[in-house]
């Protein structure tokens, strides 16, 4: 079964997990390129969501240490928004998604942010960017 799985499409890979979120996260950050935006900070929105080897993190005892932790997520977030002044959403994404899958189970990510208070016209404005790892197949294949 290893041996077919390099051969695997991202569809097929992701089924193998499982998918684990948090959505809604709403954070004040000092974010942006306009000087009305480095004067104060702005309501931002965080969606996420984080892709597991669904064989790893089955739990078998019903406890934390078998499955990634929510918490890793959410402080995540909170540590990156903590650094200061970002003037892209692209930057925030990109770091966060990098930070989220230097975790060992963490197969795959998506981050979203938006900025709701943007235009009065619309919902939100904001940027989403999605990465398997390269190793995602072998980090998927099922012990024997």
């Amino acid at each position: 079964m290893t041996d077919t799985l390099p051969r695997l499409g991202a569809h097929d890979l992701l089924l193998r997990c499982r998918r684990l979120f948090l959505q809604g996260l709403e954070q004040q950050v000092s974010i942006g390129i306009h000087d009305f935006e480095r004067a104060a900070p702005q309501r931002m929105r965080f969606d996420i969501d984080l892709y597991v080897p669904l064989h790893a993190t089955t739990p078998s005892a019903d406890a934390l240490h078998e499955v990634v932790d929510y918490d890793f997520v959410r402080e995540a977030v909170l540590r990156e928004v903590a650094r200061g002044h970002i003037a892209l959403q692209e930057t925030l994404c990109d770091a966060l998604l990098q930070t989220l899958l230097a975790h060992p189970q963490v197969v795959a990510a998506r981050v979203a942010t938006s900025k709701p208070d943007v235009y009065p016209d619309c919902a939100a404005v904001g940027v989403e960017v999605f990465t398997i790892k390269p190793d995602a197949a072998e980090l998927l294949s099922i012990p024997s």
